[in-house]
């Protein structure tokens, strides 16, 4: 329960980042709406991401995993799509955004992974 807890906790901190730094991406200021934001998100990936990833497997070895950015912009889309919280308005922005939310997660994750040490 403790390692969910502190999953949406990054996760709900990297959407807040994403949000801040790339235009077209608008997120609630409220804590509670974020963290559902971070809760849907979370569950959109952990049920969509290993589909979209196998069925577009061929595209992601074509151009060497940059296509991942376009499965993980889909996938900010349809948490934006799925919740009003979120609001994904420029077509560009997915792809920053999910990049932004890569970065932040990987920087938390060393950092709390730093923690237990």
């Amino acid at each position: 329960m403790k390692n969910f807890a502190i999953r949406l906790l990054v996760n709900a901190l990297a959407l807040w980042v994403a949000a801040e730094i790339v235009s077209g991406i608008r997120l609630s200021d409220d804590l509670g709406d974020v963290l559902i934001v971070a809760l849907v998100f979370g569950v959109v990936n952990a049920l969509l991401k290993p589909v979209l990833m196998l069925l577009s497997l061929p595209f992601v070895v074509l151009t060497l995993g940059f296509f991942a950015l376009v499965v993980n912009g889909a996938l900010l889309m349809i948490t934006a799509a799925l919740t009003v919280r979120l609001d994904v308005s420029r077509l560009g922005a997915p792809s920053p955004g999910s990049i932004v939310i890569s970065l932040v997660t990987m920087v938390m994750g060393h950092v709390l992974e730093d923690g237990k040490e």
